[in-house]
């Protein structure tokens, strides 16, 4: 690309996230002013305008990076080789028994330093 594109592109970009700014505020300018209207129709609204400014964001060169960095990440979830349900259960069994063996040689340490202090204090 030319210096002059990317500039005009630069320059494109930087309105849209101004647009995007100005149409998060709306929504929640407008949440605010119209606090009488039942909550369902504000919710509404907000995600209504919310899923524009998205819309435009995604126009943008960073909004369009992360939208293709959110693609390529889903890609590797599904790349993942995820364990079975009994490794799964053996690998939370193994966690919860070593936090509470933890716990429980941080509550004795503790009492012992704790005790250990008042003998000294008095």
């Amino acid at each position: 690309m030319s210096a002059k594109v990317e500039a005009k592109t630069f320059r494109l970009d930087g309105l849209k996230w101004l647009l995007v700014v100005l149409l998060v505020g709306a929504a929640v300018a407008g949440n605010s002013y119209y606090a009488e209207i039942p909550l369902l129709y504000r919710v509404l609204a907000m995600v209504a305008l919310c899923l524009v400014a998205a819309f435009v964001a995604v126009q943008t060169a960073k909004g369009n990076a992360f939208w293709t960095l959110l693609r390529e990440a889903q890609n590797e979830v599904r790349r993942v080789v995820w364990p079975t349900r009994q490794e799964a259960t053996q690998t939370t069994l193994i966690v919860v028994v070593f936090v509470l063996l933890m716990a429980v040689i941080l509550w004795a340490l503790d009492s012992g330093l704790g005790w250990a202090a008042s003998k000294v204090i008095g």
